[in-house]
């Protein structure tokens, strides 16, 4: 079977060298070691000034809205994965969608202006694949009307834009270091904040709200990266390049093989170094779309509807909630991740790549 991704193992045993430390030091989490090793190796490979890791990325958007004090509206995407919507949700707060850019996919900055009012008091934008949002004009608005601006960069471990980290851009940019992800330490995620006062907030708010034993600081919660998850981070990270590598080697074949289908892809900014994080295709309509994926399915090559749904339609949101984002909710129901990951092969590729082919042809030649 091939899977849209496949979680990169490193050698067995550069694992079990972090594991054996943990053992003799049996100290597995409280921010132990191997937390501040990789935390300062992060800072050094994504080239940021500072970094708090977490136990996942959903708790990262959680914390970054919490450590901005953000409340009432936060405008947002419709287009990324439910955790975005749930996290604003989950604070208390009311996600305003706006609709997305249809070229690149992610917040369309000519309409979030519209959709401010005197409840709105952030953003939260998706840089969607790992591709950038427009975030010198996100910045402009947010500037103009006093806006917190949080990116959600699950997808763009790594990614550099106009030769700066992506991750620099906003107030707080959080990253999800799942086991799909290019870079992953099984479960876990991150917060780069540009200030260093609300990353400390950050920090503390992940510990409980307390210093020592007995000072307790602010509400809290449990937020911790383990000592195990960060050794499997520490034993990931030297093979990032290579994982990219081997990335951009199949999304090129991709690129080549499918050139002269009806597919659209995500534009790309010039001056980006891109992660190869995913290999997303728009088909021309919804039914290609979904006969492409039973006739790949068929074949155990199990693609994902990924961004899917578009999340203003998602059923447990309020009526007043649900706005209509034309753009997205049409990207949403053609969209198809194809496989991706370290361990395809240039024939799987081209197993796939025919299988697209024919598909629409066939579906052309009956219209």
């Amino acid at each position: 079977m091939i899977t849209v991704t496949r979680t990169s193992l490193p050698p067995l045993e550069d694992y079990v060298a972090y594991l054996e430390g943990i053992w003799e030091r049996a100290h597995l989490t409280n921010n132990g070691p191997l937390c501040c090793e990789l935390a300062e190796d992060l800072k050094y490979h994504l080239d940021v000034p500072r970094i708090e890791l977490v136990s996942n990325g959903t708790l990262a958007l959680q914390l970054a809205i919490r450590a901005l004090g953000l409340q009432g509206e936060i405008i947002t995407t419709p287009y990324s994965y439910v955790a975005t919507t749930n996290a604003i949700l989950w604070e208390g707060c009311d996600p305003v969608f706006v609709d997305i850019d249809p070229e690149r996919f992610c917040l369309n900055p000519d309409l979030i202006e519209s959709a401010i009012t005197e409840r709105t008091t952030g953003i939260l934008a998706t840089h969607v694949y790992g591709y950038p949002c427009d975030v010198e004009r996100i910045q402009a608005i947010a500037a103009k009307h006093g806006l917190k601006v949080i990116y959600d960069a699950a997808h763009a471990f790594g990614v550099r834009y106009k030769g700066r980290s992506l991750l620099e851009y906003g107030d707080c940019s959080t990253l999800s270091f799942h086991a799909t992800k290019l870079f992953h330490c099984g479960e876990g995620g991150a917060v780069v904040c540009s200030d260093a006062a609300v990353s400390n907030r950050l920090f503390l708010l992940s510990i409980f709200g307390h210093r020592g034993e007995d000072t307790y600081l602010d509400i809290g919660i449990n937020a911790k990266l383990s000592e195990l998850h960060a050794a499997m981070g520490l034993a990931v990270l030297p093979k990032v390049q290579d994982y990219i590598q081997a990335r951009r080697h199949s999304a090129t074949l991709y690129d080549t093989l499918l050139a002269d289908q009806p597919l659209q892809r995500p534009k790309a900014l010039p001056e980006l170094d891109y992660n190869h994080a995913y290999y997303p295709v728009i088909f021309p309509s919804h039914d290609e779309m979904m006969a492409t994926r039973k006739a790949l399915l068929e074949q155990d090559i199990v693609p994902r509807r990924y961004f899917y749904p578009s999340l203003n339609t998602l059923p447990f949101l309020r009526a007043e909630l649900r706005r209509a984002c034309p753009v997205s909710e049409s990207i949403a129901s053609r969209v198809l991740a194809l496989p991706l990951s370290t361990a395809i092969n240039d024939g799987d590729i081209h197993r796939i790549a025919n299988l697209i082919s024919d598909c629409l042809k066939h579906r052309h030649a009956n219209n």
